[in-house]
């Protein structure tokens, strides 16, 4: 890939590699061993109170663990733009990691201390981590990136995403770590955060933000100059010199402003939308109904799991494929290519797994609906929307967006992992009908309000809503 050096590679791989592991690894992780540790809810709560726990209230406490993450994701994402610039993408991130070892701690010795508030919390200070990192590496990452690997670059925190879900997803068969052995899944994130700690420590900071935030010109041509591997970077941080100039020119951003703007309210109304699209898309139920239907289809329960594995490593491939075609066929004619075909999807879904009782082989076409759908997804809906934000907003307002549009990323996701599991127990295979409407909205949306954004500098995508 042009523009792709060593020192690029090491600074994409220190930001992405510890990020996006803990985002997707404790967004899968958690669900693994949940039988074995609801029984150790069950036996702290009977061993206290000397009464038996319903079933649900185990459900409850369940409930409150795996989706306590994404409130701590909304507190992280909203200080994600004030953290970026008071210290700079890169020393954020770097800083973040200390809440990995505070969170790892805490749910790792959960069970010596006989607390499942402990777990709980740790969950919930995760997800802090998290939200901090969903904000900061795409963010990081787009800014150190050559104009003509953005949209590329900018994939790879979702990249990242899918492989940590997947190998949560192997470590916690019950042949590993899905055992007895069930806090040491906690503690493995540690690795990361050291290995980021590690690495990011040698990479520079953004030079948008050096140049824009620190005014220190001499500092950002250096950091050009270890990224490109190249002492020509004159063109370059000029045209860095010169955007900061225009956003001189501009009053500070301040969320009031975001709201008030059109040239701003407009971008951060597309940037809050694809945000809701992603998880409105219907991708965490599909997720949910995959292990019931591959049962559907015949299979044991252990090798429901392995096909629920190989959904996974479909994921992989097709996000890997579409750091590709996000350059070759652009941001907008993925979207658009993602959320028709979830809209079909979904609809044929809907239908399959209504008469999947009727006969023998219907459910197996529910599994291949449910592959297409994965392969949908990750082609533009999965990773597109993380590095969209950072696209359409310059400098001066791209931390303040990015503090507003990462935090209703999470509160959606919040959203959905509430409501749409009882909405599912009472209508059952229907909810995906809700799914087919929404994907049809949002496709109308992509079609009339989202720009394209390849191959265009950050100055000629934000002056199309200044006119």
């Amino acid at each position: 890939m042009g523009g792709l050096n060593r020192n690029l590679f090491l600074a994409i791989v220190a930001a992405a590699v510890g990020s996006g592991f803990q985002h997707g690894y404790h967004t899968g992780v958690i669900n693994v061993p949940q039988a074995i540790l609801k029984d150790w809810i069950r036996t702290l709560w009977e061993d206290r109170l000397n009464s038996d726990l319903s079933d649900s209230t185990i459900n409850v406490l369940w409930g409150v663990t795996t989706s306590i993450m994404n409130v701590g994701g909304t507190i992280g994402g909203v200080l994600s733009g004030l953290a970026a610039t008071k210290f700079g993408p890169k020393s954020a991130l770097f800083y973040n990691n200390f809440l990995v070892l505070i969170a790892s701690a805490l749910m790792c010795f959960a069970q010596l201390a006989n607390s499942y508030a402990m777990m709980i919390l740790g969950r919930l200070v995760i997800g802090v981590n998290c939200g901090f990192n969903a904000g900061l590496c795409p963010m990081y990452l787009t800014e150190i990136s050559p104009v003509e690997l953005r949209g590329a670059l900018g994939s790879v925190y979702q990249l990242l995403i899918v492989i940590s879900i997947l190998t949560s997803q192997i470590v916690g068969l019950e042949m590993i770590l899905g055992n007895d052995y069930w806090p040491v899944l906690f503690a493995l994130s540690v690795v990361f955060a050291i290995f980021q700690v590690v690495t990011i420590f040698f990479c520079p900071e953004s030079p948008k933000y050096l140049i824009s935030v620190k005014q220190d010109n001499q500092s950002a041509e250096k950091s050009l100059k270890f990224l490109r591997r190249s002492d020509d970077v004159n063109d370059e941080l000029s045209a860095l010199k010169k955007e900061d100039e225009a956003n001189k020119n501009m009053p500070k951003v301040t969320i009031k402003q975001m709201f008030r703007d059109k040239s701003l309210k407009i971008p951060l109304f597309i940037a809050m939308l694809v945000m809701v699209a992603q998880q409105f898309s219907g991708i965490n139920i599909v997720i949910f109904y995959s292990t019931e239907t591959f049962i559907r289809g015949g299979l044991s329960e252990e090798n429901a799991q392995y096909a629920t594995i190989g959904i996974g490593i479909v994921n992989l491939i097709m996000t890997v494929i579409s750091m590709i075609l996000v350059e070759i066929a652009g941001r907008k004619t993925l979207l658009l290519v993602a959320f028709g075909g979830m809209a079909i999807d979904t609809l044929l879904l809907a239908l399959a797994l209504h008469f999947s009782k009727e006969n023998s082989s219907i459910p197996w076409v529910c599994i291949a609906l449910i592959a297409i759908y994965i392969i949908l997804f990750a082609a533009g809906a999965g990773s597109i929307p993380w590095f969209l934000v950072t696209e359409i907003f310059n400098q001066e307002a791209r931390p303040t967006a990015v503090s507003l549009a990462v935090p209703v990323n999470w509160i959606a996701n919040f959203i959905v992992t509430l409501t749409f599991p009882p909405i599912a127990g009472l209508i059952g295979p229907f909810v995906f009908l809700i799914f087919v409407v929404l994907n049809v909205l949002f496709f109308i949306f992509i079609l009339k309000m989202v720009p394209e954004t390849k191959n265009k500098t950050v100055e000629e995508i934000v002056s199309q809503w200044k006119e």
